[in-house]
């Protein structure tokens, strides 16, 4: 990456970095050496739920806990995450190992979502919650109206089942299909499959559910396409 590639980051982020180290700290997997995101992350995972909270309280202020609880989970999912790093163009600035350019790391969903929440990280700890709150907003707040109303309800898993109990079919099949990373930080990959409609699903995450849902989600958005 360079210079300008770095400014026009921040631009789109809307908040120019005073320590232009953090930022880079937050742009590094892993496999690029040791001063890399993981501890950003593990703070942007919790500055963004609570900014999600807050921002849903606001919004939403005589809905029960339970939904603001559900479409809180879907704003903050890898795919979201994913989808507005993508916005944001990070494939072009992240700092990675060859081999993990090589392989397509630059494109993984995974490790564009950690990416993120690094970013909100390196935002709250430079510039504290108020400017990570407001990057949050203005990432996340186009969303919520668009993603509100699908996700008052069940779950990518439990949808999915009951739209095919409701025509008669199988359950779906889920399976790990790889694992990647230490085994106190994994990523689980799974596979959701409908075998009366050859179609699969794949997903990604921190847990075996998470990757379920995600694999669950995917297969239900097929499925809904085909059959409209």
């Amino acid at each position: 990456m360079n210079a300008a590639q770095l400014s026009a980051l921040q631009q789109r982020l809307g908040h120019p970095f005073q320590d232009r180290d953090l930022l880079m700290r937050a742009l590094t997997h892993r496999s690029w050496g040791s001063d890399h995101n993981e501890r950003l992350e593990f703070l942007g995972d919790a500055v963004l739920n609570l900014a999600v909270s807050d921002l849903l309280f606001d919004q939403y202020g005589n809905s029960p806990e339970g939904d603001l609880t559900r479409v809180r989970a879907h704003l903050v999912r890898q795919d979201m995450l994913h989808r507005i790093a993508l916005s944001l163009q990070l494939p072009a600035v992240l700092r990675l190992s060859e081999g993990e350019a090589r392989g397509g790391g630059a494109q993984r969903p995974s490790i564009l979502a950690d990416a993120m929440e690094a970013l909100i990280g390196a935002v709250y700890r430079e510039a504290g919650f108020g400017a990570a709150e407001a990057l949050v907003r203005r990432l996340f707040g186009p969303l919520v109206a668009e993603t509100a109303t699908q996700s008052w309800g069940k779950d990518a898993k439990t949808q999915l089942q009951e739209w095919l109990q409701g025509r008669r079919m199988n359950v779906p099949e889920y399976r790990i299909e790889s694992t990647r990373g230490r085994a106190h930080d994994q990523t689980f990959v799974v596979v959701c499959s409908v075998p009366e409609y050859a179609l699969e699903g794949r997903g990604e995450g921190r847990s075996r559910r998470a990757a379920e849902q995600e694999a669950a989600r995917e297969v239900l958005d097929r499925l809904t396409a085909l059959t409209e």
